[in-house]
Formats: C-alpha cells, sequence, structure tokens
C-alpha cells in the first residue's frame, strides 16, 4: 500500500511541475500580450489568445495523463499495456467507466490520478479565468487612456 502511495505521490508530483511550467510560461506569454499594443482590437485578440490558451491547457492535459499512462504501463496496472493511456485518461478525468480494471496490486492508483486531475483542472480553470481577466483589464485601460 505505502508504495502505490509513493508512486502516486511521485507521478503527481511529475504533472504538478509538468503544470506549473506550462502554466509559468502561459500567464507570462499573456501578460506580454496584454501590454502590446495592435490594431487587432478586443474581442479578435481575446478570440485568440482564449483559444489558444484552452488549446494549450488540453495539451497539458494530454502530457499528464501521458505520465499516468507511462506509470500505468510500467508497473502493469492494466493486464493489457495497450490500455493503460485510456485507463489513465479514464481516472484522470473521473469519468471511471469501470470497464477496465487495474490489478489488484495498484488498486489505489486510479483515485490517485484522479485527485491529481481534480487539482489540475481546477488549476487550469483559475488560470483561464485569469487570462480572461487580464485581457479585459489591458483593453479596459487602454480605453480610459
Amino acid at each position: 500500500m505505502h508504495g502505490q502511495f509513493a508512486i502516486g505521490v511521485a507521478a503527481s508530483l511529475i504533472n504538478i511541475a509538468v503544470h506549473a511550467s506550462i502554466m509559468a510560461l502561459l500567464t507570462w506569454t499573456v501578460h506580454r500580450a496584454a501590454r502590446a499594443t495592435d490594431a487587432m482590437g478586443l474581442k479578435p485578440r481575446l478570440m485568440v489568445v482564449m483559444m489558444a490558451t484552452v488549446a494549450v491547457l488540453m495539451l497539458a492535459h494530454l502530457i499528464e495523463v501521458g505520465i499516468w499512462g507511462v506509470t500505468y504501463a510500467t508497473l502493469g496496472v492494466t493486464r493489457d499495456p495497450i490500455d493503460s493511456y485510456y485507463f489513465a485518461f479514464v481516472n484522470y478525468t473521473t469519468l471511471g467507466y469501470g470497464d477496465i480494471l487495474p490489478v489488484a496490486d495498484w488498486r489505489l492508483l486510479g483515485p490517485l490520478a484522479a485527485m491529481n486531475g481534480v487539482l489540475l483542472f481546477g488549476w487550469s480553470a483559475a488560470v483561464i479565468f485569469d487570462v480572461l481577466r487580464t485581457l479585459t483589464r489591458a483593453e479596459w485601460s487602454n480605453v480610459e487612456t
């Protein structure tokens, strides 16, 4: 049991490091874009930046699911290694179909992946809100001056 927690925490920390790196780069880029002046205007710039933000966040989550998938495949958590990524996706998103079950020795990794996914999805939602707030504030400050 302790081994499952140790591996689950390690995979979670790797995912958090990946997420933190991508979030730092993303917010830095958005804050630079908010200060930039161009003829694009609020609506088109907001649409482009929000679409790019969500696309980057989706890519981040796919990488993080991949980390769980590699962890599962390496440990033999699923009976068929090909199912590891699918099983990781189902757990990370807390979908929980239950059509693929882990081997008994690694049963606790699923809930740990789900907890990791929920936290990182929440973090992503906060970043999406911050991007929207940053861009609209920048636009309103340009209108007032």
